[in-house]
């Protein structure tokens, strides 16, 4: 596949193998379809409304988030689930839809490691406030035992914050007058995500404040040098390795192994353009970001985007 061909297919689609945008996207919509089948068995068991309250008493309390510390304590993993969880096609669709567009954008800007620690500090900083307000709050106490939890929006909210700290004045839409700058489809999406909040639900503001905190105290850091995903990268590469035939042998390097088990020869500095160096930029892009590249490697991507058009 030649360069232009290449770069098209990385546009009109969600990414390649190892994109984590994908990854977390598909994550969410597997729960939904798995457990808006259970909810479809109940319906067709029991009838409507029984079904759907036989749903949530049976089946949600096992997955979403409950403020009341006892339930926690018996359902410890509700903390992780509850942000991969949808009640509904709209819920689910929308959130997406969100998720990729900021996603989309916080990959092209940082690379392919930033966006599911972000969601995950995010949702788990949203996790943490439902609890504290819940518990803590007067006006929420009486409720805390049949208040649940459930979605991604405090970990998209996170994504969005940390986006548009990374480059605010980034153009979407270049062909209306030269681009919308991102500041403003954020605002958009806070003032979308605020309203359809139903009235009442205090704990939901609190907890969608709490992942956009999050999202803002992980770029200020990262900017100050402390970079919290490495952790949790370094963890998915040793679970993913777990897994992985091709890995090093034990007592090999990489380098001994010449990156696993491939069989290309070493890449040859050139004067020329070829496939491989592009390749290799390419996948550099991937990781860490389009800001990472070198001048040399700028170049060499311009001239081969030049020469394929």
């Amino acid at each position: 596949m030649n360069y232009s061909a290449k770069k098209y297919k990385q546009r009109v689609s969600l990414g390649q193998n190892g994109n984590s945008l994908v990854f977390l996207i598909g994550i969410n919509l597997v729960v939904f379809v798995i457990f808006a089948f259970i909810k479809a068995l109940f319906y067709l068991n029991h009838g409507n409304p029984e079904g759907l309250v036989l749903y949530r008493q049976n089946v949600l309390p096992w997955i979403a988030l409950s403020p009341d510390t006892s339930r926690i304590l018996a359902h410890p993993w509700t903390i992780f689930t509850y942000m991969f969880v949808h009640d509904s096609v709209w819920n689910v669709f929308a959130n997406m839809l969100w998720l990729w567009a900021f996603g989309y954008i916080m990959q092209d800007l940082t690379g392919n490691k930033k966006i599911v620690p972000v969601f995950i500090y995010s949702a788990l900083a949203g996790a943490l406030a439902f609890v504290l307000a819940n518990n803590l709050l007067p006006a929420l106490q009486p409720g805390i035992h049949q208040n649940i939890m459930f979605g991604a929006s405090a970990g998209i909210m996170g994504v969005a914050i940390a986006t548009t700290l990374v480059a605010p004045g980034f153009r979407i839409f270049p062909m209306l007058n030269g681009g919308v700058p991102l500041w403003i489809l954020t605002g958009i999406y806070v003032v979308i995500d605020l309203a359809t909040i139903p009235v009442g639900n205090t704990e939901l503001y609190i907890t969608h404040i709490a992942g956009a905190l999050m999202g803002f105290l992980f770029i200020f850091l990262l900017r100050k040098g402390y970079d919290w995903s490495d952790w949790m990268n370094n963890f998915f590469d040793w679970v993913n390795n777990l897994f992985n035939p091709d890995k090093p042998k034990k007592g090999k390097t990489t380098k001994e192994e010449l990156f696993y088990k491939s069989t290309s020869d070493p890449y040859k500095k050139t004067p020329h353009i070829t496939q491989q160096r592009i390749d290799e930029i390419l996948d550099k892009i991937n990781q860490k970001g389009y800001n990472f590249l070198t001048k040399e490697e700028k170049e060499l991507l311009k001239r081969a985007s030049k020469e394929n058009t």
